[in-house]
């Protein structure tokens, strides 16, 4: 893929949610909500300052994230949705490394 966000912008593939319910219920496609994670696979290079001075997005490529059910401009690229989104629409980065330790 040959896309590469401007500023502040970064581009998120949606992770799927479970299709069954911890009980086992089976969710149909009309009933599921859209996830709220996703992961970053591409970043802008980050936004000016006052003064102009570039500042690094916090987000990189392959963090796990968590956004807002309504955040970003979904696309299509390469046959893909994907989503388009401000950094400032993510409400916090999934550290793996911590929720692997708590499942051991």
């Amino acid at each position: 893929m040959a896309f590469r966000p401007l500023h502040d912008r970064i581009l998120v593939r949606r992770i799927e949610a479970d299709e069954k319910t911890t009980g086992g219920i089976i969710i149909p496609d009309t009933a599921k909500e859209k996830p709220q994670e996703g992961e970053v696979i591409a970043v802008g290079p980050g936004a000016r300052d006052g003064s102009g001075k570039l500042v690094e997005l916090d987000v990189k490529v392959g963090d796990r994230i968590l956004f807002g059910k309504w955040s970003g401009t979904e696309i299509k690229l390469d046959g893909e949705d994907l989503l388009i989104m401000k950094e400032s629409d993510v409400m916090g980065v999934i550290d793996q490394s911590v929720a692997f330790k708590k499942a051991a």
